[in-house]
């Protein structure tokens, strides 16, 4: 049953993609609070981690990342002593977990250290913000 729910966002997802919605929003307000993007085509366009964590990660982990149970279980990231270890966020981004999918095909090292130093730095988390591209580029 999972698997359906997960399926079916990710078609709803693609469909909108498809569809453009969002996809005239302006770069500059990509950092507002509350706005949602999303990005059309196949990769993300959005480079502020703030704006990459509204786009791919906060329709699961919720927008103040305290996580959501219901059709599926989403884990916390607020206040999460396992946020800690970037290398571990880096590679859950990059390669998913359990059923998180992975969003390494479709961002950049850049934008890839820039949502993990987002979610490092905020959402109640106060770890050193120092993901480089490189470190990602090193854990693809």
């Amino acid at each position: 049953m999972h698997k359906r729910a997960v399926l079916a966002g990710v078609a709803l997802m693609l469909l909108l993609m498809r569809a453009g919605v969002g996809s005239a929003e302006s770069a500059a307000a990509e950092d507002a609070p509350g706005t949602f993007t999303i990005s059309p085509g196949y990769r993300f366009t959005e480079q502020s981690g703030a704006a990459l964590y509204r786009a791919s990660c906060a329709g699961c982990h919720m927008p103040d990342g305290k996580g959501a149970q219901g059709a599926g279980h989403y884990p916390a990231l607020a206040g999460d002593p396992a946020v800690e270890a970037a290398p571990y966020v880096i590679v859950n981004v990059l390669h998913g977990h359990k059923g998180m999918p992975a969003f390494g095909d479709a961002m950049s090292d850049a934008q890839v250290a820039a949502v993990v130093n987002y979610t490092r730095t905020h959402l109640g988390n106060h770890f050193d913000a120092d993901v480089t591209p490189d470190e990602v580029k090193s854990l693809r």
